[in-house]
């Protein structure tokens, strides 16, 4: 069976003018109903390639295929229609005056009945868990429940790519995995929702499906998470973090202890306890 791909990028570059290159020839594949998470420092260019897939930048050369269709200047309004995007700050994305019309917002774009988003709104503010908030103003809202409704309003679209742009950076451990929690949630309800997720939380990294590794507009590592973090010497070159029982297990090896290294947090605790 032929596979299916959500998003590809073809020797993709671009540049924020005309003497610097920000991306450098990159491609990749993202599978449809895949978890994606871009990893990198900041000005790596992780997020300037999420605004080349979403049609926000134009590339210098190369294609981006979504869904299929290669991206053009006819399509591409067309096609950003398949995608939701979540940024860092929430309050950059609120445009309503109460939760319920910031919901909203994005259906009466798409021309939907009234009468069908009021029921789409109720819908998806109960599946984040911000129905007793509709009326609510968002600068009344945390930090967590700010992205909760931004997830709320990305998804009440339907879209087929989701785009997490360090949605979670600005939020503290509890609000972080609280967010992280229901992403993964909604991602089990629809299995079929392609995630991708520019991050710096390797925990986040290492539980998704498929794991690029960025560094200076360059595709250093691209594979599953296994596949990049044994790479471990790589990554704490690039400065980069591995998992902590990745860590773990170097150390373990070093000691002349390496019959203890184990491929998860909770095996490599039941060994040692043994």
């Amino acid at each position: 069976m032929e596979e299916k791909i959500a998003v590809e990028l073809k020797n993709i570059s671009f540049g924020y003018s005309q003497d610097i290159t920000n991306i450098d020839d990159i491609s990749f594949k993202v599978k449809r109903g895949e978890y994606l998470t871009l990893i990198g420092h900041n000005g790596s260019g992780k997020s300037t390639i999420a605004r080349l897939i979403t049609g926000l930048l134009l590339q210098r050369s190369g294609d981006i295929n979504i869904l299929g269709e290669t991206m053009t200047d006819d399509n591409v309004l067309r096609l950003r229609k398949n995608i939701g995007i979540i940024f860092q700050n929430p309050d950059n994305q609120f445009i309503g005056s109460s939760v319920r019309d910031d919901i909203a917002f994005g259906l009466e774009n798409d021309c939907v009945a009234e009468d069908r988003m009021e029921a789409i709104v109720d819908e998806y503010s109960q599946k984040v868990g911000m129905k007793n908030f509709l009326d609510k103003e968002p600068t009344n809202l945390s930090g967590g429940q700010k992205q909760r409704v931004a997830i709320a309003g990305a998804l009440a679209r339907h879209p087929q790519i989701l785009i997490m742009d360090e949605s979670t950076s600005m939020l503290d451990p509890k609000g972080k995995r609280g967010i992280l929690d229901l992403i993964h949630r909604i991602k089990k309800e629809d299995e079929n929702l392609t995630i991708i997720s520019i991050t710096h939380d390797i925990q986040e990294a290492y539980d998704s499906d498929h794991v690029i590794v960025i560094a200076s507009g360059k595709k250093i590592l691209d594979g599953t998470p296994d596949e990049v973090f044994n790479n471990s010497q790589r990554m704490i070159d690039l400065k980069l973090d591995i998992p902590f029982f990745k860590k773990l297990n170097i150390e373990l090896e070093n000691k002349g202890l390496a019959k203890y290294k184990s491929n998860s947090l909770e095996s490599l605790v039941n060994k040692l306890c043994r």
